[in-house]
């Protein structure tokens, strides 16, 4: 999907976000000699540099450490739902990136019936999958799941508002779903593949994250 609406081929590339490095040491493997990566989290950064990602460095997505108009493609992996402020994160992007270049970036999508961050109640964190938090009014929605964003298409277009981006794809899709794979085999395979085929209809309103495409005007 990244390189269905991005450049890669040789491009200058920027993983923003890149956790333990998986995307940006197969971008390097497959795609181009010129990856940068950062990630707020040094034991991340030094994971990445581990997996070949010489280039990685902790940094915070409101302040990259990266001149302006550097680069030609953007990964943003379900990161901006963790930022501090992610308008200012997407704004960062902007800058760094070249006219014509694009950023690929998926997050969560509000209308999914689960919240797959996990919930704090009564003051406790609960790790896992949390049906139809993200169904609840604003005020609630974020008492219960105040570390992580969940996005409507809307909000996610409204972000961009004021900056030189421009959206040029945005659809819904569902995950990978390894898990119930593991567990149910044909079955989970099954599931799958008809909530693939939901992709590019009304269906996918339900859908896992938003793929959004910004490209720099």
């Amino acid at each position: 999907m990244v390189a269905q609406w991005a450049k890669l081929d040789g491009a200058k590339i920027l993983v923003d976000g890149c956790g333990v490095g998986m995307y940006a040491s197969q971008f390097l493997r497959r795609y181009s000699p010129n990856v940068e990566a950062m990630d707020i989290e040094l034991p991340r950064v030094q994971d990445a540099r581990d997996n070949g990602v010489l280039n990685a460095v902790a940094s915070t997505a409101e302040e990259l450490p990266y001149p302006a108009n550097t680069f030609d493609t953007i990964l943003s992996h379900e990161v901006i739902e963790h930022v501090r402020d992610d308008r200012a994160a997407l704004a960062e992007m902007a800058r760094v990136l070249r006219v014509g270049g694009r950023i690929v970036m998926f997050c969560p999508n509000r209308w999914y019936p689960f919240e797959t961050h996990g919930h704090y109640w009564r003051g406790k964190y609960h790790f896992g999958n949390t049906p139809l938090i993200n169904y609840l009014p604003d005020a609630l929605r974020d008492r219960l799941a105040p570390h992580v964003r969940a996005y409507t298409k809307r909000g996610m277009h409204r972000m961009a508002d004021g900056l030189p981006l421009k959206v040029v794809h945005h659809r819904r899709i569902y995950g990978g779903y390894d898990n119930i794979i593991a567990r149910l085999g044909g079955a989970g395979k099954f599931i799958r593949d008809t909530l693939y085929r939901f992709e590019g209809t009304p269906l996918d309103v339900f859908g896992l994250s938003h793929l959004v495409v910004f490209e720099k005007v």
